[in-house]
């Protein structure tokens, strides 16, 4: 078997950002191929609904609209759990939430995540719950109110999938910052994480999907061809 293809932290920013300015090809195509990867996946999966997707303010939770916009439009029922006030979303999640809201998707905002019961209760009889809090720039020890939400997610039942790496783990060592949400799956993007590599890792990932964004292929070689072996 070929070696596993793994990045870091800095190299998938890298491949981001060199896909973005040299390329040409925009941040919001990348979400867009990102979200509607993740909802094939969930397809594959038997995905019935409801889907609970908890969302971030960062381009995790970007994701998650584009998957609650696809779920919806292939009429499986999704609503959205937003940790963050819509007015602090930027650029491509901006958009994307807007998009979602336009399209009468329920999402609830809780900023500082005052009401942890209603947030147990949005995540009761989910068929899935989708982990779009945190990405791969995470880094220290985790802090309220995500670890709080964490806990909450992790008892909830219902499937558990994470998009990219599961929120609270560190994507370059592969241990959790403390707290960490337990996946049954994960859909990380464009190459599996250095993390990944550690074994500890997988009771948080589950099972890892690498999904194609559209980024070209010859940006990751080029840093797979610089890593030290």
């Amino acid at each position: 078997m070929p070696p596993i293809e793994r990045l870091s932290r800095e190299e998938v920013r890298s491949v981001d950002r060199r896909t973005i300015e040299e390329f040409g090809l925009p941040g919001i195509a990348l979400m867009e191929n990102a979200g509607r990867g993740v909802f094939e996946l969930l397809i594959s999966l038997g995905v019935t609904g409801p889907v609970k997707i908890c969302a971030g303010k960062g381009n995790n939770g970007g994701d998650g609209f584009v998957i609650a916009r696809h779920l919806d439009n292939a009429g499986i029922p999704v609503q959205i759990y937003l940790l963050a006030d819509p007015a602090q979303l930027k650029g491509d999640a901006a958009i994307n939430y807007h998009v979602a809201s336009r399209m009468g998707i329920s999402i609830q905002s809780d900023a500082d995540f005052n009401h942890p019961e209603a947030f147990r209760a949005f995540l009761s009889k989910a068929d899935w719950i989708v982990d779009a809090l945190l990405g791969t720039g995470v880094q220290g020890i985790l802090r309220p109110p995500f670890t709080t939400a964490i806990q909450i997610m992790n008892e909830a039942e219902g499937n558990k999938l994470a998009i990219d790496v599961p929120s609270g783990l560190d994507c370059d060592t592969g241990k959790p910052l403390g707290t960490c949400v337990t996946a049954s799956q994960t859909a990380t993007f464009v190459a599996e994480k250095k993390g990944f590599a550690l074994s500890e890792s997988k009771q948080f990932t589950g099972t890892v999907h690498v999904l194609d964004i559209g980024a070209p292929r010859q940006i990751v070689k080029e840093l797979l061809k610089k890593q030290p072996f």
